[in-house]
């Protein structure tokens, strides 16, 4: 059977797609490659036409949805969107609530510290970008200050996110948000 032009490239970014809300819900330990086939609609091989190993996929979802934070957070900047309007959109409850849509790194920091170190050093390129980007949004300091706050707001957001969805009291959960905004933003404008 002949397939349109971009077919191939549009499997594979459907693949990514279905693969990224399962890791970010589930974790990708618990996603089988069979689970994420089955949702996309393709066969089990129909995988391994567009990867070589689950590996590839979870460097490939991480690299994409990575790449896709970058270009929000740069639009952002672009655009004039302050700093604290981006941290609290970051620990709003509608970002804790939607782990299957939001940012990679609060929902897979954990499982991603075990992974090889290939896909370590994907992640690690994306959040230095991220890292840097969120640095130029910083008035005070030195470039080196203004990025050792960076790494503390970004650790802030993903650590509270993380604690945030994990709690079972909704009120507390809340307050978990509430406080890293307030945390973030007395290290952002720290003198």
């Amino acid at each position: 059977m002949r397939y349109n032009k971009g077919h191939k490239e549009q499997t594979r970014r459907h693949i990514l797609d279905v693969a990224s809300a399962q890791f970010r819900k589930n974790g990708i330990a618990a996603v089988g490659l069979a689970g994420i086939m089955s949702e996309a609609g393709l066969t089990n091989g129909a995988f391994y036409g567009h990867f070589t190993s689950k590996e590839e996929l979870v460097r490939d979802v991480l690299a994409d949805a990575l790449v896709r934070r970058e270009e929000r957070h740069k639009a952002s900047l672009n655009n004039g969107v302050a700093l604290e309007a981006m941290i609290r959109d970051y620990l709003s409850p509608r970002h804790r609530d939607r782990a299957s849509s939001g940012c990679p790194t609060a929902s897979l920091v954990a499982e991603i510290a075990r992974h090889s170190a290939a896909t370590r050093d994907a992640f690690t390129g994306k959040i230095a970008n991220i890292v840097e980007l969120m640095a130029r949004q910083i008035s005070q300091g030195s470039a080196e200050r203004r990025r050792r706050r960076a790494i503390a707001i970004y650790s802030t957001m993903v650590g509270a996110l993380q604690l945030a969805r994990a709690v079972a009291d909704q009120r507390m959960s809340d307050e978990i948000l509430d406080a890293a905004v307030e945390a973030a933003m007395a290290t952002a404008n720290r003198k």
